[in-house]
């Protein structure tokens, strides 16, 4: 795979769809001597009790095909240790579950990756290099390439190729970002509607029940409702753990 950032873009934008510009990014793994991909998107990283979200757009590449729901619908995402690993570094790094690893992931594995563990072992996909892409907005991308079968000199084998993975990866998260739909920008696990997150909103500038309901042009029964509505929804509370989880998911301003 080339190493210029216009290649590398002109190759991927080939693709018109999420599903094209993946499928071309995996025909480039074997350059990097990888052999499968991951791309994960989260809006939001954590929940206000600091559990990983599932991420709002996940696609997975020559992977076992129960992996997605395994993972997104049976919990394996929120114990994750290259997940949890990725969401608090910017750098790119490989990773290795085998016992005699020597990566920045077997200082964190513990007992309750357990579950992670045994998977990845058993699907013959134990090693891998992760690239998180974190926005300014708190939004955060991360691209996976992994190593099916790896031999045990994969950390020594894959280490010239990271720095130009990295590249790939950054440029890849540019030509699948602008795809996304708006379902799949705004979502977050917690939903309220327009009217709740706009009494939220006035609650966050000071205002009180009274005069959110003059804003609005409701009663003040109407605007409390949505208010106690909104806060059962985040489980907050009061008026300032609401407001403060609302900023947390970005459901106001």
């Amino acid at each position: 795979m080339s190493k210029d950032i216009s290649e590398i873009d002109a190759y991927l934008g080939a693709g018109d769809t999420l599903d094209e510009r993946m499928m071309l990014a995996q025909g480039a793994l074997a350059g990097f001597e990888l052999t499968s991909l991951i791309y994960d998107f989260t809006p939001v990283k954590y929940d206000h009790e600091g559990r990983l979200v599932t991420p709002a757009w996940l696609s997975m590449r020559n992977l076992p095909a129960d992996m997605i729901k395994v993972w997104c619908e049976d919990g394996l995402y929120q114990i994750d240790p290259v997940q949890q690993l990725a969401f608090k570094t910017h750098l790119p790094f490989v990773w290795s579950y085998r016992a005699d690893g020597k990566t920045p992931l077997n200082r964190i594995l513990n007992r309750d990756h357990g579950p992670v563990i045994d998977y990845v072992h058993d699907s013959r996909i134990t090693c891998g290099v992760s690239v998180p892409v974190h926005m300014p907005n708190g939004e955060c991308a991360v691209v996976t390439g992994i190593r099916q079968d790896a031999g045990h000199d994969f950390e020594d084998v894959i280490d010239k190729h990271v720095a130009d993975f990295t590249l790939f990866a950054h440029v890849l998260h540019e030509k699948i970002y602008p795809l996304f739909d708006e379902e799949t920008l705004s979502a977050r696990p917690i939903h309220l509607t327009p009217r709740e997150r706009e009494c939220v909103s006035y609650a966050a500038e000071g205002l009180s029940a009274k005069e959110i309901s003059l804003k609005l042009s409701r009663s003040v029964p109407t605007v409390v409702m949505h208010l106690n509505a909104a806060a059962r929804k985040l489980s907050a509370a009061n008026r300032a753990q609401l407001i403060a989880r609302a900023a947390h998911y970005r459901l106001i301003g």
